[in-house]
């Protein structure tokens, strides 16, 4: 699984990719986190406002914070997919 978070490196951004990494340890599954902070390649996902959260390449949430729980609710909705 690969999750990507877009944005510039905010405070928001950072705590996004830190509920991400709590949400795939208690899940205990096998993913690649990645950060985009190129406002080129964040507007290819057609994201207008960060952060956003890309569960294998499909856009989840942006404009907030997710919590660990919305993360781990996206990540068994894509697994099942």
């Amino acid at each position: 699984m690969e999750i990507k978070i877009l944005g510039s490196g905010c405070t928001n951004c950072k705590k996004l990719e830190a509920n991400a990494k709590k949400a795939i340890n208690e899940l205990g599954i096998e993913a690649t986190i990645t950060k985009v902070e190129d406002f080129k390649d964040i507007m290819n996902y057609g994201v207008m406002r960060t952060p956003a959260i890309v569960i294998n390449e499909k856009v989840k949430m942006y404009g907030k914070v997710c919590t660990v729980e919305e993360i781990k609710k996206y990540v068994q909705d894509e697994n099942r997919g």
